[in-house]
């Protein structure tokens, strides 16, 4: 199986910018679809974003799209997510996790990394 770390949580401003990482180690990266999720406290888990395996489609919750940005570096083992204009309401652990298809349900997710805290100040 695939082994996922998050990195690149924290605390910014409304309006600021973060960019997430996830590294994969264990299986061919490559032979994933990759996705982040987020939940907020209360509140159940959340789709962000996903990208294919090759990198060349991408969804995005309408919450999200034209403020985030996924991608993926395959001969790195790792996957982005590229975070502007931020809110108060995009608070939240982010998960990234691997699929076999793009997806944007989690129970279509089969591994998962343990998160990473972003808040979000107003």
């Amino acid at each position: 199986q695939v082994q996922l770390e998050e990195s690149g949580g924290g605390l910014v401003q409304a309006g600021g910018s973060l960019r997430l990482s996830c590294a994969a180690s264990g299986r061919t990266f490559s032979n994933y679809a990759m996705g982040w999720f987020r939940q907020a406290p209360g509140k159940a888990r959340e789709f962000v974003a996903s990208i294919s395996r090759g990198g060349g489609s991408a969804e995005y919750a309408d919450s999200v799209k034209g403020r985030f940005t996924i991608s993926r570096d395959n001969d790195k083992n790792t996957l982005y997510l590229h975070m502007n204009s931020l809110k108060p309401e995009d608070t939240a652990v982010y998960y990234c996790a691997a699929a076999r298809f793009i997806a944007t349900m989690p129970r279509q997710y089969e591994h998962w990394g343990q998160g990473t805290q972003v808040t979000v100040s107003s």
